[in-house]
């Protein structure tokens, strides 16, 4: 039994599900999510809730339970209040600038470095070494912040690159003779 699963995942106020043969739609104010449903889980809207409970007795139904019931939590919470993640730049000279729907980076490359960012995920520079990244899908939203975290990530002895604010980077000590 999957304990994910077996909660009840309430609608809030603003918020539609509509359930069809093959996806299930969350409308809510900060725009509208789309989810491939798999044969294995059943949902119904009961009283303002949606109930999840797989078809069959199996383990694959058990493993979809839990994981459709966390997917569209996911979905509600982000047509409601949004995902966000923030990274930091460490090191001199790193500097970040959002220009419309591209990220300018400059860490120390010899050329600047530019990212597209994909429909629906916004940027959002502070100060030069801060990022932010928003938008309502929670897995494109990871997905970019890790792919501009890649550029440079964190190295052990200087804990120079691009870091989640949140990251911890345990230094090295360095080589002795």
């Amino acid at each position: 039994m999957s304990r994910v699963g077996k909660m009840q995942l309430a609608l809030p106020a603003g918020v539609e599900a509509i359930i069809s043969d093959h996806a299930i739609t969350v409308k809510g104010p900060l725009g509208t999510l789309i989810q491939s449903l798999n044969g294995l889980v059943k949902i119904e809207n009961v009283n303002g809730s949606l109930v999840f409970t797989a078809a069959d007795v199996s383990r694959e139904a058990n493993a979809m339970w839990g994981t459709l019931r966390a997917l569209v939590g996911n979905m509600v919470t982000g047509v409601t209040k949004g995902f966000e993640k923030k990274l930091n730049l460490v090191g001199v000279g790193y500097r970040a600038q959002a220009q419309g729907a591209k990220l300018n980076l400059s860490l120390g490359f010899s050329h600047p470095v530019v990212h597209e960012m994909p429909e629906g995920v916004t940027c959002v520079t502070p100060t030069p070494t801060e990022i932010l990244i928003k938008g309502i899908n929670r897995q494109s939203v990871g997905q970019v912040a890790a792919e501009v975290r890649a550029y440079r990530p964190p190295e052990p002895y200087k804990g120079k690159g691009v870091r989640y604010s949140d990251e911890v980077v345990t230094i090295k000590e360095t080589k002795k003779k």
